[in-house]
This record gives structure tokens, C-alpha cells and sequence, in this order.
């Protein structure tokens, strides 16, 4: 292969072309069909607009957005089938793991099943974009042992999650944060969850069965489960006094240090700048900075001393954290705002297919004489 260009992990490789999501790493910039997020957050946009932008090309219009909403609200309720599903599993399963079964369950009860044709894809995609934050508190709740709450439709996307999951009338602020969060992760050109939908996606397989392989793949600690990691390590520090002791140790000892770097972008994270001012803000209103004031030491240590920004994840941890969401719960959150970007992709992968077939750089042996068994020693 000494004609092909060999980069591991393909970094810097381009492997699609696609219309939806830029990435400038050296200017920090992330731009969605055109639409800067810092343009989109500071001019009042809903994660459902974002969706609409994503899978069509253009901010919807008044009338549009209300029939797209509607759209959305109507298919929250997860079928029958898929809640049978849920009560076979074990109430101690990982989150993830649960939402990529009932992702993939979903697919047996869609009434699209079977159907390859393209509007078929979209009406599966306004389901699975709908039901995903169902699944995600069923499945909490499931675990918890609490009742199962029923979709409301009057909500947002953002405080009816907030709704299922707590069963109480969201906090208008706290459902916006929710918001501004779900568009900041809405999609992120190809990342390693999105590149395997697409992948999946090429052979012509099933939607359900692009976005199960999304699931799966974000559910790594390295992706989507870095949050989790993020909080985990907030709180294993524990006090603002100790906070720059531990994280000197913590690197001096080669501890990898969740939430920080990345391998696009050269500068900070543009998400990261807003999720740090939220997570201020939310520490603020609940009264409690604690974990906002160690994450600014644990940034200021490691910026020093490793020169590294943090990314998405590092400050989105005190923030959900504070707003009341269970640690386990971080990564399927992702999951909720991120299936617009990955339904995105995979109609994209349908408009324009072609098989994603990479090659391997082979470093093994490439010729051996066979010996028989009974002259092995």
C-alpha cells in the first residue's frame, strides 16, 4: 500500500463530503449549514430549530418551525413493544447499554419497518429524534423504580426530557440551559459516533441500525462517556482547597485528565466557552459553585502545565450535575441532542451513497511456509 496515505486513528483524513457541520480548529469555529453556534445561542435559537437546520438546509420560518414542532411532540410516546422491551432488562444495567437495545428494538415496532425508501428514512428519523429522550428517562426511571410518565406535548424537546425524567413542571431557566446545551452538541462534523452511523449507513442498512451503531459507539469513554469521567473526577476532588494539589498530583502521576484536548480543534473548544459560562450561572441559581470553582483551578493547572483547552465535555459535567441529572445519565444526554446530527448525516449518506470500504496499513507477516501438525513443536 506504499501508494496510499497511512494516518492513525485517519486522523486529518477526509472520508465524506457533507453540507451540514464545519469545524475551523486553528479559529476555534463551529458552524452549522452556514450558522455559527455562537450566532445561533446569542440570537435565541431552539435545539428544534437546529434539528430543522441540520436535516434541512435553511432556519425553518414561524409556519415551519410550529408544523415541525408538532411533528416532533406527536411522536414522543415509545410503542408498546419497546416498553415490553425495557422490562426484560436488568434494572442494574449500564444506561447506554439500554438505550442502544431499545434504539435497535425500536426498529421491529417502527411502522416504517422494511421500508428502504427515502421518506420512509425521514418519518423514522422524526421518530427516533422524538423517542430518544423518552428512552432515556424510561430507562431511568425503569431503574429507579418509579412510574413511567407520559410525553407532554405543550413542552419543548428540552423541559418535557426534563418533565419525564423528574416528574415535576420544569424550570423555564433550567429547560433553556437544557436547550442551549442540546444545540451545542447537536453535531460535530464526523466524530467517531457519527462516522460510524454514516458507515453503517453505506451498506444501505436500515436507519435504526445506523443510529444503534452511533449509540454504541458514543457510549466509549473516550466520546460521550468523557462527562461522566469529568464529574466523577469533580468529585473525587471534592473541596476547592485541595483542588490544585490533586490535579498536580493527578498529572505528575500521568493520570489521563478527562475533558481536555482535542483532535480538531488548535484552540479553545467554542462550546466549551459557553458551557463554562452556564455552568457558572447554573452553580449560581442552585446556589452551590463548588464544582464550577474546582473546574476552573483543574483548567488553569492543566492549561498550564499540559497546554490543553478543555472541550465539550469538562464543563457540561458541573453544569448537568447541578441541574439535577444523574452522572450515569451524561452520555445518554449526549445521545439526545447528538441524534440530530447522526439522523442528519445518515439521510445525507442516503442522498449520496457510496460503500465505505477503507483500507488497512497491514504490519504482519505476509508470507509463511505451512507446517503440518504433526511437524509442529
Amino acid at each position: 500500500m506504499s501508494e496510499s496515505h497511512f494516518s492513525e486513528g485517519l486522523e486529518d483524513v477526509v472520508a465524506a463530503s457533507s453540507e451540514i457541520c464545519f469545524i475551523d480548529g486553528d479559529e476555534g469555529r463551529l458552524v452549522y449549514r452556514g450558522y455559527d453556534i455562537h450566532d445561533l445561542v446569542g440570537g435565541g435559537s431552539t435545539f428544534e430549530e437546529v434539528i430543522y437546520l441540520l436535516w434541512h438546509g435553511e432556519l425553518p420560518s414561524a409556519e415551519q418551525l410550529q408544523s415541525f414542532r408538532l411533528s416532533l411532540s406527536s411522536e414522543r410516546a415509545l410503542s408498546q413493544g419497546a416498553m415490553e422491551v425495557l422490562k426484560t432488562l436488568p434494572k442494574t444495567g449500564n444506561a447506554m447499554e439500554m438505550l442502544r437495545t431499545l434504539v435497535s428494538a425500536s426498529g421491529l415496532f417502527d411502522p416504517d419497518d422494511g421500508d428502504t425508501s427515502y421518506d420512509a428514512s425521514v418519518r423514522m428519523a422524526v421518530r427516533l429524534v422524538s423517542q430518544l429522550p423518552t428512552m432515556v428517562t424510561a430507562i431511568e426511571r425503569y431503574k429507579t423504580g418509579k412510574p413511567q410518565i407520559d410525553p407532554r406535548k405543550d413542552l419543548s424537546l428540552a423541559g418535557n426530557f426534563l418533565y419525564m425524567l423528574t416528574g415535576s413542571e420544569p424550570d423555564e431557566r433550567d429547560a433553556r440551559a437544557l436547550d442551549i446545551a442540546l444545540i451545542l452538541h447537536a453535531d460535530h462534523e464526523l466524530n467517531a459516533s457519527t462516522f460510524s452511523a454514516r458507515v453503517t449507513a453505506a451498506t444501505l442498512s436500515d436507519l435504526y441500525s445506523a443510529i444503534t451503531s452511533a449509540v454504541g459507539t458514543l457510549k466509549g469513554p473516550l466520546h460521550g462517556g468523557a462527562n461522566e469521567q469529568v464529574m466523577l473526577m469533580l468529585k473525587e476532588i471534592g473541596d476547592l482547597k485541595g483542588a490544585e494539589a490533586w490535579i498536580t498530583k493527578a498529572l505528575e502521576e500521568k493520570r489521563r485528565i478527562m475533558g481536555f484536548g482535542h483532535r480538531v480543534y488548535h484552540t479553545e473548544d467554542p462550546r466549551a466557552t459557553h458551557l463554562r459560562r452556564m455552568s457558572q450561572e447554573m452553580g449560581e441559581r442552585k446556589g452551590n459553585t463548588t464544582y464550577y470553582e474546582i473546574s476552573r483551578v483543574v483548567e488553569s493547572v492543566v492549561r498550564e502545565k499540559k497546554k490543553l483547552n478543555p472541550n465539550v465535555d469538562f464543563y457540561s459535567a458541573s453544569m448537568y450535575y447541578m441541574m439535577g441529572i444523574p452522572i450515569h445519565l451524561f452520555t445518554p444526554v449526549f445521545a439526545v441532542s447528538r441524534i440530530s446530527g447522526w439522523t442528519a448525516h445518515v439521510l445525507e449518506q442516503y442522498r449520496h451513497n457510496r460503500l465505505i470500504r477503507p483500507r488497512a496499513d497491514f504490519i504482519g507477516i505476509k508470507r509463511r511456509d505451512f507446517v503440518k501438525l504433526e511437524d509442529r513443536r
